[in-house]
């Protein structure tokens, strides 16, 4: 009788789970989520040229000069390594000892001066960007598998001529990202990788909550009701919001709301025992990527020392930097 590869995943897991345990009661500790996280990344640039120009016909609404839309990219991947290594900063903006759970690290930068691969998918009014085709250029195996690449970031554009996923995931756990988890649309590896799409109109608020949207769908994966029941909140009775939606939103992207509301963003508990604190659009600055920063820095982070049903809660920010260690050594979103 065949074995399906979904039993004998569970079955090494099920193993894995036993051999943590046996670990335990030895003393010994099992791989940590406390420590940060080093994420390399492969940056992708794709610029149809004309005459030295973004070529508008290509692109829908991109008309610079190459140089200048170079420029742009470059400043902005700096713009946003910031913010994401503050945002894993826990309480940063009231702890100065804390520190980034992760680390950005650029690999490499591979350009070409033309357009992105399309192709025609069902559903889709415009031509989607064909992930397949951009990997396989770039020779994604090697980087992932031979230089350990965790995300490509691949810069492009959008002007409703192409359609594109913010981000998508491939590897041995399936894609769990803000895609329609379609399992054929990237080259499925031996590890984990995610490719995140920006748009070079766009600056780094749009390419952070790329990442924010990526956050999400993983959390939710690893424990649904932890993170999206109580942590997220429900519409109209928020608590620490999400990337649309702060405490105070009533609305998509609701993030200029100048209604007060109570709210323990900042001293967020499973059971809600933490302080509650007034606060409105004033608190992140009437700014997206401002509020992104703060709502990241309210993620339970390392050493966060909060408890669940008296067990601590882990690093979460273990799921985004260490993907495939955490999901092989079965660990949640509480320890």
């Amino acid at each position: 009788m065949e074995i399906g590869p979904i039993r004998i995943r569970l079955c090494w897991l099920n193993r894995f789970r036993r051999w943590i345990r046996r670990l335990k009661r030895s003393g010994v500790s099992p791989p940590p989520t406390h420590r940060s996280f080093t994420v390399p990344v492969l940056v992708i640039r794709y610029f149809p040229v004309k005459n030295g120009r973004i070529d508008v016909n290509v692109t829908g609404s991109v008309d610079a000069p190459l140089d200048a839309i170079r420029r742009h990219t470059v400043e902005t991947t700096k713009q946003v390594i910031q913010a994401l290594e503050t945002g894993s900063t826990y309480h940063g903006y009231k702890d100065p000892t804390a520190q980034p759970s992760l680390r950005y690290q650029i690999v490499d930068t591979i350009e070409f001066l033309e357009p992105l691969p399309t192709y025609h998918k069902r559903g889709h009014q415009a031509p989607m960007t064909d992930y397949n085709a951009v990997m396989k250029r770039v020779d994604v195996r090697h980087w992932v598998e031979e230089r350990g690449v965790k995300e490509a970031w691949l810069w492009g554009y959008h002007g409703g001529v192409i359609d594109l996923w913010e981000s998508n995931m491939a590897g041995p756990y399936g894609d769990i990202s803000n895609s329609n988890c379609d399992l054929t649309d990237l080259p499925v590896l031996s590890q984990t990788y995610t490719v995140y799409h920006y748009n070079y109109e766009r600056g780094p608020s749009e390419a952070v909550e790329d990442h924010i949207h990526q956050i999400e769908s993983v959390l939710k994966f690893v424990n649904h009701s932890l993170f999206w029941d109580k942590f997220v909140g429900q519409p109209g009775a928020w608590r620490c919001g999400w990337s649309h939606y702060p405490p105070n939103g009533e609305d998509n992207y609701d993030w200029d709301n100048p209604k007060y509301v109570w709210t323990d963003i900042e001293d967020w508990t499973p059971e809600g025992t933490g302080q509650k604190k007034r606060i409105n659009c004033t608190r992140w600055n009437v700014d997206s990527l401002t509020w992104f920063i703060y709502w990241m820095q309210n993620l339970p982070g390392a050493n966060n020392g909060l408890t669940y049903r008296g067990r601590p809660l882990t690093n979460w920010w273990a799921f985004i930097g260490d993907f495939d260690s955490v999901m092989a050594a079965g660990l949640g979103l509480v320890e």
